[in-house]
């Protein structure tokens, strides 16, 4: 069997296994339903495992399958960028982008922005992540990453800034109705505070000290929450005081629902990069979807 035959036969398991059905796959793939069983058939005869539970009226994937669908989805689609990069003529952002957000700011934020992109370009496929922690994108097969912060370990990845946003620190009126505001870095000691879990080091805020000089704050770990949604619920519920964006946190200030404290010490700005890793530097998805999120933040979309 020819290399050829071998990857005809993976990308035809692939349309499957994506699809959840050897009909829509036949159609998508212009095969019949009778070629498509076939190919599925030799690859498992030459795997020497089986892929599909197969049933009349569904079909799933062994243990096996879904392990192998992993690598080959990831790998059919690193051809597909390859020879999307290659071709001069693309104008248009075609093939899967693997996208990895903070929870918050990117369900509230960066994915209205990509859900339009991808209703104009129906070409290119989303993926998505939302996570409040910094991850590598080379070791986890991520396209683009969206970060506050520049990562700390930048070898391999290139990035680029979005934008620069205020940072609040607030708490509902409840609270401060009970426990009065702080008006020093000292007194924010003794307040319950809301702040991000991460894995591996305690969150830090980024504050300004009585000098004007921004330091890294470690505040009392009062309740400790894994994503921007908790953090902002709990704040909300009189549970502590916060430190977030002001694009998060802005329409409950507007409502009344939070109310800002200690401005003399937070930071003015905080800065926003899109990161992804140099071995996708020309891949014209990424171009296309950062440019975009640059204009975006040039008419103050981002916040």
């Amino acid at each position: 069997m020819s290399l050829g035959d071998q990857l005809g036969g993976v990308a035809v398991f692939v349309e499957v296994a994506r699809s959840g059905s050897f009909t829509t796959a036949s159609n998508r793939l212009g095969l019949t339903k009778s070629a498509v069983g076939k190919s599925v058939a030799r690859l498992e005869d030459r795997l020497g495992v089986k892929l599909f539970y197969r049933t009349t009226r569904s079909l799933s994937l062994t243990s096996d399958g879904e392990a192998f669908f992993a690598r080959c989805a990831v790998a059919l689609d690193e051809i597909t960028d390859a020879e999307m990069a290659l071709s001069a003529m693309t104008v248009s952002p075609r093939g899967r982008l693997r996208i990895d957000m903070p929870a918050l700011y990117g369900r509230k934020i960066i994915l209205p922005l990509l859900l339009e992109i991808a209703k104009s370009h129906p070409d290119l496929h989303l993926s998505t992540t939302f996570r409040d922690w910094v991850i590598n994108p080379i070791e986890e097969g991520v396209d683009l990453v969206i970060r506050f912060g520049e990562l700390k370990d930048a070898t391999g990845l290139i990035s680029r800034k979005l934008i620069e946003q205020r940072f609040f620190i607030c708490a509902s009126p409840d609270y401060l109705a009970r426990r009065g505001a702080p008006r020093t870095i000292e007194e924010l000691k003794t307040h319950d505070c809301v702040v991000s879990h991460r894995t591996g080091a305690p969150h830090t805020w980024a504050i300004l000290n009585e000098a004007g000089e921004q330091i890294r704050f470690l505040p009392p770990a009062t309740h400790e929450m894994g994503d921007g949604d908790a953090m902002l619920a709990a704040a909300l519920a009189g549970c502590g005081i916060l430190h977030m964006p002001a694009a998060l946190v802005r329409p409950s200030i507007e409502a009344g629902e939070l109310v800002p404290i200690l401005d003399h010490i937070a930071p003015a700005r905080g800065s926003l990069y899109a990161v992804w890793p140099t071995t996708r530097s020309l891949m014209p998805k990424i171009r296309f979807v950062v440019d975009a999120l640059v204009n975006a933040a040039r008419v103050g979309r981002l916040g």
